[in-house]
């Protein structure tokens, strides 16, 4: 039976072996394969069988990269979305859990033939103990607790389960010190530019400064999404935005997006809106407003994002200039040859809001106030300003704003 999976920052294979053969001396060790791919530790006694199937990121990081360098990334990417999609009692929790994720460099499974041992599940509290784990369970395993899958920390608490459910208040990220520093000489003169023009003008605002915070990607590396693309994403965010506020019905909005045969463009999430659009969900789309500002801003609709104190007024875009509205066909708007903003606009504004939306995480997490930054306001735009740049190339519905 599999009794658990084990995610660590720190590479640690060699510290699993030392660990096994310390901690279960009845056993004999073989080992098979490559740590990026997958090594397998057998080890047997005349009684049970325990295997651990390990592996590891190729470039080990705090972060993830925006393309995947090994198959353990993308399930790492796959694992920081469901956690983002489970409930959560503690916000908190939640949001350092995710931080968390980004930094997990290996994964290493633990099952034992016929059954798990209490043997075994020492070894499994020392491990997770030892190099700092979360650990992923199944329900019904002796070290569950939960009826449904769930994350443990080192000392075996409940982080979240499917429920929201938890056991602890806080959660330890442990960064090794090099991955702050890797990649200095490949780091350009625009990159470091950019930086130190985002950090001058928090130090101006009196926001706080992450100067850790990495370098985002260059022009060169950077592919943007084009005109049509954003064209269509605000004329649907509009017309969302126009149902969370009560001007149309979700029918209505339906019915729109059929008779000009744009139903295709809308996303999942925003389909299960406009078929149902309680309350709650009408109060999230409201923030919306944010991303149309970011995307109308691109296409040089909007002359200025503003302040990210301040909240943005669609009221200021003439009628003529926005995507929707009575007797309006939207395709009109989306055919329009805009004039997309630089490169390196809408990458500033990028970098700028990512380190605004780390000072505002680092607020909210250790219970402070932050001034002249509307949380709100400042992850709505990250989001947005994320789409535009194809941050992990990732479509509108599934945006990370990794901080």
């Amino acid at each position: 039976m599999i009794i658990c999976t084990l995610y660590a920052h720190k590479p640690g294979l060699n510290s699993i072996k030392e660990l096994a053969e310390s901690h279960l001396p009845s056993y004999e060790m073989t080992s098979l394969g490559e740590p990026t791919q997958s090594t397998i530790i057998e080890l047997k006694n005349t009684t049970s069988i325990i295997r651990i199937n390990y592996r590891q990121r190729i470039l080990p990081n705090y972060l993830f990269p925006q393309e995947n360098d090994s198959p353990l990334t993308a399930n790492l990417k796959g694992l920081y979305s469901y956690v983002k999609s489970l409930p959560a009692k503690n916000n908190k929790l939640k949001e350092l859990f995710l931080q968390k994720i980004q930094t997990l460099n290996c994964e290493f499974s633990i099952q034992q033939e016929p059954n798990a041992s209490q043997e075994t599940i020492d070894f499994i509290k020392v491990l997770a103990k030892q190099l700092d784990t979360v650990l992923f369970v199944q329900p019904k395993t002796p070290i569950s607790k939960s009826s449904s899958q769930h994350f443990l920390d080192q000392d075996l608490n409940l982080i979240v389960d499917g429920e929201g459910n938890a056991e602890i208040d806080n959660l330890k990220i442990q960064i090794e010190t090099k991955y702050f520093d890797k990649n200095d000489g490949e780091i350009t003169p625009e990159q470091q530019k950019r930086k130190r023009k985002s950090e001058q003008i928090l130090k101006a605002q009196h926001i706080k400064v992450n100067y850790h915070l990495p370098f985002i990607e260059t022009e060169s590396e950077t592919t943007l999404r084009n005109v049509k693309e954003i064209a269509e994403r605000v004329t649907l965010l509009a017309l969302t935005n126009m149902v969370a506020f009560n001007t149309i019905s979700g029918d209505e909005a339906l019915a729109y997006l059929t008779q000009y045969n744009l139903l295709n463009l809308a996303t999942a999430r925003e389909i299960d809106f406009l078929e149902d659009p309680t309350e709650e969900k009408k109060n999230h789309e409201t923030w919306k407003c944010e991303g149309i500002w970011v995307l109308m801003w691109a296409l040089n609709l909007v002359n200025d994002l503003g302040s990210a104190n301040e909240m943005a007024d669609l009221n200021k875009i003439p009628y003529e200039k926005y995507p929707i509205g009575k007797d309006k066909d939207p395709n009109t708007f989306i055919s329009i040859p805009f004039t997309l903003k630089s490169k390196a606009e809408i990458l500033d504004a990028a970098d700028l809001y990512y380190r605004i939306d780390w000072a505002c995480v680092d607020a909210r997490v250790n219970q402070q106030e932050i001034k002249n930054a509307h949380p709100g306001v400042v992850y709505e735009r990250h989001y947005a300003l994320n789409w535009l740049i194809n941050y992990m190339n990732q479509e509108w519905d599934d945006i990370s704003c990794d901080t």
